[in-house]
């Protein structure tokens, strides 16, 4: 298996290159030659714990890692860090199902790709005979954050410098980032919202005076956002998982088609359930699941993406997005894998904050819909009263839009709802949510009264963060990223 970029003429690279430098030379991004089919069926595949799940599904995509290599990367990645022996947990709450991504160490669907990054990304600097130090440079939109930073901290030959919208993530999140230990961890608060962040990190990585610095000094760049192929990949194995799951539940039969709601900002995640069903997972229908930033919903139901709206800071922070770097990939299959294409419609986007593609060459296994602020608290109430069971605000979005589109459709597929995030990392809104307003409580009370309401402990992580020192106090202007990328590397 060998990789383009979505802008290039056909150039290939290898998996461990595209995972080593995340994002191609000419601003594209790296996808597969082809989406690889299953060599194995599925009933087979069901039998595998999650581990061995992993190693099947990445070493189709990751063909010059051995097994033994990837062995170890998932046996180091999917261990104790995970609260639970099935890494993905599949909950059944009513006549709801919700996989549970948020069982990590960063309580979000993030570790599930960036808990076995830094094992790949180190495999990939040996088999690339890498003599420079690895930068690890991400703008994240509350989760990525510091799942990367906690997959990366004190990693031997690694910096990681992680830039956070300044208002734009939870309190929870926030303290996630700023305590976090690791002599090799950086942080920097940047004014503006995650696309000023996202924007910034981009236009550093393709600057080539800045890599020539970079070069003179010993660094080179590499991603931990979805950009990079190797975030991507993982995402794959919970979409299997989460079917083999359906199946034990006798939820459905094996070979019945399944939907996947997916609360969606970057569009990474979804992505990676669009490969899984290429690889030969029966999917029915993607259910792409924005907030009041809606637009991916437009452009599913018009193929125009445009940009250029208001930006709206929502109780779901993570999908506070309105450039969703993950679509380029999408575009590339949409215009039959032509990268003068999709580099001239990224080019409108860049320049212009908007591009169009004919509608009816957009992938009919997509629908979008969003969920206003007043439609995520009343889910997050209905699905409390029906079942008992708590959902963050961005799984509440996902949980609305499916019941959207079971309304206006004849689908007789059964729904899973992808489960990003641990409630108790946005307590204020879900207790507003609740009708239980927590203004003025600290951290501490809102997260007992979280525990109280969905009868799980406080996770240990939540008690770490809510009393570790604050570590990590820089801030940047909109336009200062690559200032601060100077001064912490000593350019």
């Amino acid at each position: 298996m060998q990789y383009k970029s979505t802008r290039g003429t056909g150039e290939t690279v290898s998996p461990s290159y595209a995972i080593l430098h995340g994002i191609a030379e000419d601003g594209g991004l790296f996808v597969p030659e082809e989406i690889p089919r299953l060599a194995k069926p599925l009933e087979e595949l069901s039998a595998l714990s999650y581990q061995q799940l992993a190693v099947e599904i990445m070493g189709k995509f990751l063909t010059d890692f051995t097994r033994e290599e990837l062995e170890a990367c998932a046996k180091a990645a999917y261990d104790s860090k995970f609260d639970t022996p099935q890494i993905a947990p599949l909950a059944k709450c009513g006549d709801h199902y919700f996989l549970e991504l948020f069982h990590g160490a960063t309580l979000a669907f993030k570790d599930m790709a960036l808990s076995i990054l830094p094992h790949l990304l180190k495999c990939s600097a040996q088999k690339q005979k890498l003599d420079k130090k690895i930068v690890i440079l991400t703008a994240t939109s509350g989760d990525t954050g510091k799942a990367a930073l906690e997959g990366f901290a004190n990693v031997e030959g690694v910096e990681i410098i992680v830039f956070y919208p300044k208002d734009g993530v939870s309190p929870i999140q926030k303290r996630q980032m700023v305590t976090q230990k690791g002599d090799n961890t950086h942080v920097v608060a940047i004014e503006g919202n995650f696309d000023d962040a996202q924007r910034s990190v981009k236009e550093i990585f393709t600057d080539p005076a800045v890599a020539a610095r970079m070069r003179d000094a010993g660094y080179m760049f590499s991603s931990a956002n979805s950009i990079n192929i190797g975030r991507l990949v993982p995402q794959v194995v919970y979409y299997f998982a989460a079917y083999f799951a359906m199946v034990e539940q006798k939820a459905v039969p094996m070979g019945a088609p399944i939907d996947f709601c997916v609360p969606t900002g970057n569009f990474g995640n979804i992505l990676a359930a669009y490969y899984a069903k290429g690889m030969g997972l029966p999917v029915g229908k993607l259910l792409c699941a924005s907030n009041s930033n809606n637009v991916l919903t437009d452009f599913f139901q018009t193929g125009e993406y445009n940009a250029n709206r208001e930006f709206y800071l929502t109780m779901s922070p993570s999908m506070d997005i309105l450039v969703s770097s993950n679509l380029e990939r999408l575009i590339y299959e949409i215009c039959g894998r032509d990268g003068g294409a999709v580099a001239d419609l990224m080019g409108q986007l860049s320049q212009q904050g908007q591009y169009k593609v004919n509608a009816p060459e957009l992938p009919q296994i997509f629908y979008g819909g969003y969920a206003s602020e007043e439609e995520t608290a009343a889910a997050i109430r209905e699905v409390y009263a029906q079942a008992g069971y708590v959902m963050d605000p961005h799984t509440a979005v996902a949980w609305c839009v499916k019941e959207k589109y079971l309304a206006a459709s004849s689908s007789a597929a059964t729904a899973v709802v992808i489960s990003t995030a641990s409630p108790y990392k946005f307590p204020q809104s879900i207790l507003s949510a609740l009708g239980e307003p927590a203004m003025g409580e600290s951290e501490q009370t809102m997260v007992d009264r979280i525990s109280a309401l969905s009868h799980t402990p406080v996770p240990a992580s939540v008690k770490e963060v809510l009393s570790a020192p604050v570590r990590h106090r820089l801030e940047c202007g909109r336009d200062g990223a690559l200032q601060a990328v100077e001064s912490i590397l000593g350019l």
